[in-house]
């Protein structure tokens, strides 16, 4: 089934406490298309400036990723973030934010994408979000994720999007900013509310809590890495495995959904152990399925 994903390209610089990494290629959708494309074919909707020095059909080389929907707008400038990270590296800290071609009107949806059904709007301001969800024809899924600048500076436009996606993805940080409560599952239920009829809770380290349209819950914890170089870019790899499975097997029930959790839980794992896309670009789909089966071993009682 169609999926496509709108979001951000950026030029990052990351600071972990095992190194840095400047000016290397970020930005959410990015990050989603490399993951989503081990399993599915992606239709690819954004817009850099015409200062981006990266070639992204050389970077999606050899994977599934229709770039007709890329935009080099003359006269504006990428996306840039600055962030860094301290002792467990369990929350990103931004110095320095440039939205640039972000603060302007959203990229045109091409005519050969609007009848995309499985449809991510990965992070970005939320009127644009709402923007692009109004190009399309009649999405059957819409799953958006958002961060803490928008649900500071943005919360109206932010409600309204909740009013018309099926499913949240979102870290605990901002369950908590959203819903002003310290409990999560309370802050999921609240979120539900809210619009979405599911909501994902990303926890870092310590997994992931899901509360189902059936109004059940589900957990899973994060598969260990022994090495953790860059966190930047896994809650984006996470929703790109848990979106692409999802649309190669065009189902979304419990028990599917339970399995793309896991399937974006292990490919989230992947590029943390590298700075920008450097693991994750350097293994293939084998490597994802021994994961997924470690994984499933290490969770049964």
């Amino acid at each position: 089934m169609s999926l496509l994903v709108t979001g951000s390209i950026g030029i990052d610089t990351v600071v972990t406490p095992l190194g840095k990494s400047e000016n290397c290629i970020g930005g959410s959708a990015v990050y989603f298309s490399m993951a989503a494309s081990f399993f599915s074919p992606v239709r690819f909707v954004g817009v850099v400036g015409d200062d981006c020095p990266f070639d992204l059909a050389k970077v999606f080389a050899g994977r599934n990723v229709d770039l007709a929907g890329l935009e080099v707008r003359h006269g504006s400038k990428t996306f840039r973030w600055q962030g860094s990270y301290q002792g467990d590296m369990s929350q990103a800290i931004t110095d320095g934010l440039e939205l640039n071609v972000l603060a302007e009107r959203p990229p045109i949806v091409p005519e050969q994408f609007r009848d995309s059904e499985f449809v991510f709007l990965a992070n970005t301001h939320p009127s644009l979000q709402m923007q692009l969800l109004e190009q399309l024809a009649a999405p059957k899924f819409i799953v958006a994720d958002t961060m803490n600048c928008w649900i500071e500076n943005q919360a109206d436009e932010l409600k309204k999007l909740l009013g018309k996606i099926d499913v949240l993805i979102l870290n605990e940080g901002e369950a908590r900013m959203l819903t002003k409560n310290d409990n999560l599952a309370f802050a999921a239920a609240e979120l539900r509310k809210a619009g979405p009829k599911i909501v994902i809770i990303k926890k870092g380290a310590d997994g992931s809590i899901v509360l189902d349209s059936n109004n059940e819950f589900f957990m899973l914890p994060a598969f260990p890495t022994k090495l953790v170089k860059d966190p930047t870019g896994a809650g984006d790899a996470f929703a790109g495995a848990f979106m692409g499975y999802l649309a190669s097997v065009e189902k979304t029930d419990a028990k599917y959904l339970r399995t793309a959790v896991a399937y974006g839980t292990v490919t989230a794992s992947l590029v943390i152990e590298g700075f920008s896309m450097s693991s994750i670009a350097a293994v293939g789909k084998t490597v994802i399925d021994e994961r997924f089966a470690q994984l499933r071993k290490m969770t049964e009682f």
